[in-house]
């Protein structure tokens, strides 16, 4: 991977890499745009194939979290961390976490971590114990698990998907199928059983999965099914990012994609299109999955509660004007795009207004 060169061609602005020989902690920290404020974004430990795969998700992750802040007009930009496991199932200590903390600190505050795969609310409470950038943690950060209000706002922008079909806002006879029954995932099947969803579920990890079954009455998809050929009204991808690429589209039975997932399309331009020309509504990831950085960016930035849950509301909304624009080119992806740069570009705009010199 030519790393500089895709830097320039994404518009990040700093990447950096750290390696702690007493702890063996390996990071990455991806700060894709400061435009709007700075930049928040979730730690990820995750086991990666190699290196590059590391900084191809830590890069699209964080561009990600830039058109997420904007989507959600929060005063803040775009990043992400990885941190590398060296085995599936690696259990977090106190020391890397710690460690991880020095790393975000040297950031100078410019990038302010948070929680993500892999990640608990008490592995950020050991990264604010060397750091004052950290958001999520319950005794020395705060903030907690956000995940609730991340389910909350892809349910809310699930009501504007049938809101644009000009379907009744009724989950009551409606088949659902959620992947991944993690944190997000296991809370959004929570919320659509409430509203009297038929909820089908997947999840690599089966003690996960049978909780979902056993605590919600959802029924499990087994290894010999693929949840992705499932006649469904909405598919959730809820687990990990790039799972809708060419072959799995063109094999979809649902009406609607809506899930809490990053960077869902491996493709954004193409497999948007693609949806489009199948008739599939999708919602964009970073506009249904933004409850979450609205809930910490929210508390960061020192909103009310009341105002934080209006944001989250407001999610149904900001769904249903994207896909009204989306009316007028290739995607519902492209729109979702254009419609957080607009945002950007305003804010660059008067930065450098400020920022010019008077005669």
């Amino acid at each position: 991977m030519h790393i500089l060169e895709s830097m320039v061609q994404h518009g990040h602005e700093r990447i950096s890499f750290t390696n702690d020989p007493a702890t063996g902690l390996r990071a990455i920290i991806a700060i894709h745009s400061t435009v709007l404020g700075n930049a928040l974004g979730g730690t990820r430990r995750f086991h990666y194939g190699n290196e590059n795969d590391a900084i191809f998700d830590v890069l699209r992750l964080s561009e990600g979290m830039t058109y997420k802040a904007a989507a959600a007009d929060l005063a803040l930009g775009g990043g992400k961390s990885v941190i590398l496991l060296n085995k599936q199932g690696e259990q977090p200590t106190e020391a890397q976490g710690r460690a991880m903390g020095r790393f975000v600190e040297s950031h100078g505050g410019s990038y302010i971590a948070a929680e993500d795969v892999g990640v608990s609310p008490q592995f950020c409470d050991w990264m604010a114990q060397e750091c004052r950038h950290i958001m999520g943690g319950e005794a020395v950060s705060h903030g907690g698990d956000p995940s609730p209000w991340t389910a909350l706002g892809c349910f809310n922008s699930m009501k504007a998907c049938l809101r644009h079909l000009g379907r009744k806002v009724d989950f009551s006879n409606l088949s659902v199928g959620v992947q991944g029954c993690g944190a997000t995932g296991y809370k959004l099947a929570k919320l659509l059983r409430s509203a009297g969803a038929a909820v089908m579920v997947t999840d690599v990890h089966v003690p996960t999965m049978k909780r979902a079954v056993e605590e919600l009455g959802c029924v499990a998809i087994g290894n010999d099914r693929n949840l992705f050929h499932e006649k469904l009204d909405i598919l959730a991808p809820c687990a990990m990012g790039g799972m809708l690429d060419h072959a799995t589209i063109t094999n979809l039975h649902c009406e609607i994609i809506c899930g809490t997932a990053n960077n869902q399309l491996m493709n954004p331009h193409t497999d948007g299109a693609l949806l489009k020309k199948r008739g599939i509504l999708y919602s964009p990831d970073f506009i249904a999955n933004a409850g979450g950085l609205i809930r910490l960016g929210g508390l960061h930035l020192g909103m009310t509660e009341a105002t934080i849950d209006q944001k989250v509301a407001a999610i149904e909304e900001t769904t249903l004007a994207v896909m009204r624009e989306s009316a007028h080119t290739d995607s519902v992806s492209d729109a979702a795009i254009a419609y957080a740069k607009r945002r950007i570009d305003a804010a660059r705009k008067v930065k450098e207004a400020h920022l010019a010199p008077t005669s």
